[in-house]
């Protein structure tokens, strides 16, 4: 085997190394953590009866603003619905604001 070889995929290899960690600590996207908490709520039955691919999708959009109503998710039951519009009217987001929602 030819050393040259070896050793310039090695210093390739650690030059991509450092460029995914600079990438990394740079290019990070943080995500809202309560569209986590409202898909561990929402019943997981991933029907798509609420308009939005799967009840990770209407955990998203209930955070973000674009879905207003937690009735859309029509598997829930009146409880779980309760408590998920209390939750997203009283917790606030990354930049401090609230979402305001409905049963």
């Amino acid at each position: 085997m030819n050393i040259s070889a070896i050793v310039a995929l090695a210093v390739i290899g650690a030059a991509l190394g450092i460029v995914l960690g600079i990438a990394n600590k740079y290019l990070v996207v943080e995500e809202d953590n309560r569209i986590t908490e409202v898909n561990a709520m929402l019943p997981g039955a991933n029907c798509g009866g609420c308009g939005f691919p799967g009840c990770s999708g209407f955990a998203a959009a209930l955070v973000e603003g674009e879905a207003k109503k937690v009735s859309g998710c029509v598997v829930s039951n009146q409880e779980t619905r309760e408590k998920i519009v209390t939750y997203l009217n009283e917790t606030p987001g990354p930049d401090g604001n609230t979402v305001k929602v409905t049963i």
